[in-house]
């Protein structure tokens, strides 16, 4: 099928456009973005940078993607966008590209959902299926794994982690990672409980529940420590696949700093 753009739309002509792409009034491609096949591109939407965007995508109107990043050291250095399949970007969403800090790069994956005026800071990295509801901000270098949901206005620390399905509750500061099968919420953010409903809807069986919500009061509840919960829980019987991932990525957080655990900078003389 042939691509539809809007006589008013300014599209580059190096731009790489699909097959049947759909590009509305008053937007502006670049001329080193890719758009992949049966992407949906409404009026009023900015995408430049070395930006690649895969198949399926829609962009409401106002969106900006590929803008350089908001940070003062920034010197305008090469640095890319790219975006997976099968994802919804509500009207004013923004992603930054990278920075040279790490690998020049934000990431996104497929088929996530990003409401009203999300914001996806420079060297971002997120998985799939991720929803994102009204006004959350994420900082710079944030890592968000599969299957996570963030209620509206959640603001995320930078160099922050938030583990696979994980629900984050609306209005919430996250300052340090959040982990993985957890429910949290709060200003700060912490844990309240195991996701029991998301994990449910994913098909985790009801041991694997059973043993999250174990660590959960044990780890946030009792509070008995990590490593006494981590003997009591992975000392006998087979070991749920689950519970190592949780505390591998507990471990993680424990090596870095202000319990960040991808914050490996050096703190200041």
């Amino acid at each position: 099928m042939s691509n539809l753009i809007a006589p008013s739309a300014v599209v580059d002509p190096r731009a790489k456009i699909g097959n049947n792409v759909r590009i509305g009034h008053f937007s502006v491609i670049g001329p080193d973005v890719t758009l992949g096949n049966n992407t949906r591109v409404d009026e009023h939407v900015v995408i430049k940078g070395i930006t690649s965007i895969g198949e399926d995508n829609h962009f409401f109107p106002g969106c900006v993607i590929g803008a350089a990043p908001q940070d003062t050291s920034y010197k305008d250095t090469p640095a890319r966008v790219e975006i997976g399949d099968g994802n919804t970007f509500r009207e004013h969403c923004t992603v930054n590209r990278g920075t040279e800090k790490e690998q020049s790069l934000t990431k996104i994956g497929d088929n996530n959902f990003f409401m009203v005026a999300s914001h996806v800071a420079h060297d971002c990295v997120l998985g799939d299926r991720i929803v994102i509801a009204n006004n959350c901000m994420l900082g710079g270098h944030v890592h968000i794994g599969n299957d996570v949901t963030i209620s509206g206005g959640v603001a995320v620390h930078h160099f922050a982690s938030i583990g696979q399905l994980s629900f984050v509750g609306g209005l919430s500061r996250v300052l340090q990672d959040i982990p993985p099968f957890m429910l949290c919420d709060g200003n700060p953010a912490r844990p309240r409980a195991a996701n029991t409903v998301g994990l449910r809807r994913h098909d985790y069986s009801p041991e694997d529940i059973k043993a999250l919500s174990s660590a959960y009061k044990l780890l946030y509840r009792a509070k008995i420590g990590i490593e006494n919960a981590r003997q009591e829980l992975l000392g006998s019987g087979p070991i749920r696949p689950v519970l190592r991932h949780l505390f591998d990525f507990i471990d993680h957080t424990q090596g870095g700093r202000n319990g960040r655990g991808r914050d490996r900078r050096r703190s200041a003389a």
